[in-house]
């Protein structure tokens, strides 16, 4: 079994879902899974400077504007490796379009980015939404985004920030668009 195609679990009264991590916070290389080949492939190394602030992943069984898997940043009090499975505490959602050049052409699609911490984290167990890591924790997370895409030739642009249940809504929003497709 792929792990795009995992149950995602979304507990809309917990706010819990499952992620998959594919690039650990603090790594330098970034990570996508191969389905052909059934494994984590290495897809890139980000520039000099530039490291995953959180790890970063998907929620399986879920379909984004972007036609991947929506994207998840989930805090943890250590790194954790690549193909990890693990369940999140939704804590809110920056919502983004991202625009690309294509042949010439500008494509401008939503990447949304889920923010989560572990659901049974310690140091973080107290910490309910995005809102209450601050506005800069935000701002620098799209900061990061907004960098990386610009060294791509790309522009990731916030539209909004919103809470748990916005994200929770997302996650549901994507897992029916999955269904819809297979």
């Amino acid at each position: 079994m792929s792990p795009h195609s995992l149950p995602n679990q979304l507990d809309r009264e917990r706010l819990t879902c499952r992620a998959v991590i594919e690039s650990p916070a603090g790594s330098q290389a970034k990570f996508d899974f191969n389905a052909d080949a059934g494994a984590f492939e290495l897809h890139r190394m980000l520039p000099a400077g530039l490291v995953f602030p959180l790890d970063f992943g998907f929620v399986p069984s879920t379909l984004g504007g972007d036609g991947d898997p929506l994207d998840i940043l989930v805090l943890t009090e250590a790194a954790v490796p690549v193909g990890c499975l693990l369940i999140a505490r939704l804590l809110g959602v920056i919502e983004a379009e991202q625009t690309e050049e294509v042949d010439g052409r500008s494509s401008t699609l939503r990447n949304d980015r889920i923010v989560a911490r572990l659901a049974e984290s310690r140091s973080y167990r107290e910490v309910a939404s995005l809102q209450q890591l601050g506005n800069d924790f935000v701002t620098e997370l799209a900061g990061f985004f907004e960098a990386l895409n610009e060294l791509k030739g790309n522009r990731f642009r916030v539209l909004a920030t919103a809470g748990p249940e916005r994200a929770a809504e997302l996650v549901a929003h994507g897992s029916t668009r999955w269904t819809d497709q297979g």
